[in-house]
């Protein structure tokens, strides 16, 4: 009997609860949430199929945990779930917590567990295909990832906070600090979203990408913003988030060497946030009970089998595509 502890029930949580079911692969979930009415909302939604869960012990016997709280609240869970010997698959984006699960790898390779950091839209899908594209390549130098769109609020927080926050970049072996809402640079994603301008911010792709790349010499994030984003990024946010975002997409470009050529690909996919980002961390989780991720903590690019997760994905709606001059999937 497969079982599954997973802690939230916003946009993210709720989109994951719904995946999770229709694998037909999971035959109980747990969900626990700070507030009563979110969990109210979900249970009620799945006819006896979901349990409330109370409190922060976390017992052995779950085959996974799915962290799906907001940014800033998911380390701690993740170091219980490695302490009782359980998988945990995390969906943050914001930089300083990624960091912090990263420095998880110790404890989670001697309890004998995967933690997979940021199983989400981007980070998360944008990793995984920025590995999957780099089997085509005998060496890459360049990654350069974006986004459009946000989640639900939690989501929406995090990304107008990001603009108005220091990034970081990979450049010639080093990390470089950059300031948020610099470095204007027009990305065309799939359609119908197409064209839009994007900024640095504080991102967390890059420390996840940059040690499963021997020798890149450059990786950059970005993401979409008008200019009224800019302006008001480092203020409050003036109006409440709607409870979920609309469409949102991704973009992964790589940059290398096969043979002796240079090439450049691009890698993309449109899909409300949420959606992707709940497709993702499904996939994630079930390659995690299957056995198939080495112990440790590490973001999607060290993923070795990448085929049998965007299969999964597939199956959840979620068709990434490849930019050849014309659309084709991957």
């Amino acid at each position: 009997m497969t079982r599954i502890l997973l802690f939230g029930a916003g946009a993210t949580g709720a989109r994951i609860a719904r995946q999770l079911r229709s694998t037909g692969l999971v035959e109980a979930l747990e969900v626990r949430d700070s507030s009563e009415e979110r969990l109210d909302d979900l249970t009620a939604s799945f006819d006896g199929w979901v349990t409330r869960g109370v409190g922060r012990r976390i017992e052995a016997h779950y085959d996974a945990i799915v962290v799906a709280t907001p940014p800033g609240s998911q380390v701690a869970v993740a170091r219980r779930g490695v302490h009782a010997g359980v998988p945990v698959v995390t969906t943050s984006n914001q930089t300083s917590e990624v960091r912090r699960l990263l420095a998880l790898d110790d404890e989670a390779t001697y309890h004998g567990v995967p933690v997979v950091v940021g199983a989400g839209f981007m980070p998360g899908l944008t990793c995984l295909l920025a590995r999957h594209g780099a089997r085509d390549y005998d060496e890459i130098d360049e990654i350069h990832v974006a986004k459009v769109g946000t989640g639900g609020p939690a989501c929406a927080r995090q990304h107008h906070r990001a603009l108005s926050s220091t990034g970081v970049d990979w450049r010639d072996g080093r990390w470089t600090r950059r300031a948020g809402g610099s470095g204007r640079e027009l990305a065309w994603f799939p359609d119908p979203v197409g064209g839009r301008d994007c900024y640095r911010a504080a991102l967390p792709d890059p420390l996840l990408l940059v040690g499963h790349f021997d020798r890149v010499q450059r990786v950059t994030a970005r993401q979409a913003a008008t200019r009224r984003d800019r302006l008001t990024a480092p203020l409050p946010m003036l109006r409440r988030p709607h409870p979920e975002g609309g469409i949102g997409a991704v973009r992964v470009e790589l940059r290398g060497r096969v043979g002796v050529e240079r090439r450049v690909s691009v890698f993309g996919a449109v899909e409300r946030p949420a959606v992707a980002a709940g497709a993702m961390a499904t996939a994630v989780t079930l390659e995690v009970v299957r056995g198939r991720l080495a112990p440790g903590s590490s973001g999607l690019a060290g993923v070795n089998d990448t085929v049998s997760m965007l299969d999964t994905l597939a199956g959840q709606g979620v068709k990434p595509v490849r930019f050849e001059g014309i659309t084709t999937f991957v």
